[in-house]
């Protein structure tokens, strides 16, 4: 996980190659600053490749550039979502409203929809299992500031799928050949876009040009190993036909292999870390995460970031249970982990 230090300066709405743009959508106070929405023309009307964050200034960006590629968002005919986080779904429901357009996810994401908003009860729930999860972890009370009701107004519901995504599926792009590829990790459905005929990976979150995406324990997959899943899926997609990555945040880039080299490295290094770390003896999760190296200070991580680091810490350390490096302790809270013992 690596932590923006600023705003990304938002690009203009521009022609990626004939009959494929990318419109940049703000995501509002977010140092990402904006999710890029590619959109395909279409003899059906154009097929999005995600929706962006559902807000009015959003929602106006989009129909703006929407109107630069000689579309309204009325004619949209589908939307390809990479997967369920709001800066990628969020505008789905109000695309469908104003077109009528088919929603497409990988049925992995599709499932988790239900607790991503709508309810207070959901929400609710949500934030006390976060605040439990903290505290689970080794954080004292002093540490949690997370809010354990929820208040003000309630975040929009976003829309259910009405189309599964399957790794390897030729997807609905009259015209076009659009390849789904099931790249589980950074959330459990996330799908990637070939374009063989173009020599395009249009990559979601999955892989960006200076970003490590976040990779955590899922709660819908508690027994799942999100790591080995990710650095899996960054080696299934890296294929020497692929020219340019088109991701969902920066900018397109290429050397695909060279950036996948990186972020390998990157969680190797977190890997090794944990082992020195736990070489001492045993530790708790809170204080695990704490130890690793994020691109700021813990103590200047706000409690939002905490959440993210000791959740990425959780998967990094579930991988190295799964490879029989360390072990959790079993029956002791907080979480605790210890090197596993070596068999003579």
């Amino acid at each position: 996980m690596e932590v923006p230090r600023s705003a990304i300066p938002t690009p203009p709405t521009e022609q990626v190659l004939p009959g494929l743009w990318s419109i940049p959508v703000p995501i509002p106070n977010n140092p990402l600053g904006h999710t890029n929405v590619y959109a395909f023309e279409t003899d059906r009307g154009p097929v999005l490749i995600d929706a962006g964050w559902d807000d009015d200034t959003s929602w106006n960006s989009l129909v703006d550039g929407m109107a630069l590629a000689g579309y309204r968002v009325d004619d949209c005919y589908g939307v390809l979502v990479t997967h369920m986080h709001p800066d990628h779904h969020g505008l789905s429901a109000r695309i469908h409203a104003a077109s009528g357009s088919w929603i497409a996810m990988h049925p992995k994401d599709a499932a988790m929809i239900p607790k991503m908003g709508g309810s207070d009860h959901a929400r609710s729930d949500f934030v006390d299992e976060v605040a439990a999860m903290l505290l689970d972890a080794g954080a004292s009370e002093d540490e949690i500031v997370v809010r354990t009701r929820p208040s003000g107004k309630s975040r929009p519901r976003m829309i259910e799928p009405d189309r599964e995504l399957s790794d390897g599926q030729r997807v609905d792009v009259p015209g076009w050949r659009v390849d789904a590829v099931w790249t589980p990790g950074h959330s459990p459905g996330h799908t990637c876009f070939r374009v063989p005929d173009h020599a395009l990976l249009l990559a979601g979150d999955h892989i960006l040009p200076t970003i490590t995406p976040h990779i955590a324990i899922s709660r819908a997959d508690r027994h799942g190993d999100p790591l080995g899943d990710f650095i899996a899926s960054l080696h299934k997609v890296n294929q020497p036909d692929v020219a340019w990555v088109l991701p969902a945040h920066e900018h397109r880039f290429e050397h695909l292999d060279h950036r996948v080299r990186e972020i390998v490295a990157h969680h190797e290094a977190h890997l090794e870390s944990l082992l020195t770390e736990l070489s001492s003896g045993p530790k708790t999760l809170w204080d695990l995460a704490k130890s690793l190296a994020w691109n700021r200070p813990w103590g200047e991580l706000d409690q939002m970031m905490h959440r993210a680091a000791v959740n990425e810490t959780a998967a990094h350390l579930r991988h190295l249970v799964r490879r029989e490096r360390i072990a959790r302790i079993k029956g002791l809270k907080p979480i605790t982990f210890e090197l596993a013992q070596q068999t003579p």
